[in-house]
Order: structure tokens, then sequence, then C-alpha cells
């Protein structure tokens, strides 16, 4: 099963607070947060995996 990721957008000015980022393929191992931007601000230095 393709992994599930909630990521936290902590720039100030963004309402965001969390998503999900559901993977529809196999995700290669040196894919990180870092290559994604959050869907409303567009930041990609303000994301943050949610350790659980």
């Amino acid at each position: 099963m393709p992994p599930t990721e909630e990521i936290v957008c902590t720039a100030e000015d963004c309402f965001l607070d969390l998503f999900e980022n559901h993977y529809t393929y196999e995700v290669p191992d040196e894919h990180e947060v870092s290559e994604l931007s959050c869907p409303v601000c567009g930041g990609t230095d303000c994301l943050e995996p949610v350790e659980l």
C-alpha cells in the first residue's frame, strides 16, 4: 500500500495547519518533504512532516 504522510505548514501568514499527502505510487527513498510545496501559500521551507 502506498504511504500516507501528514505534513504541517509552519508559515505564520498561512491559514493551513495540516494536510495529508497520499502517494499513489512507490516513492523513492530519497524523496523528502522539501520537494513539496504548501497548497495554500506555496512555501517549501515551511513544511514539516508529522512524526507519530
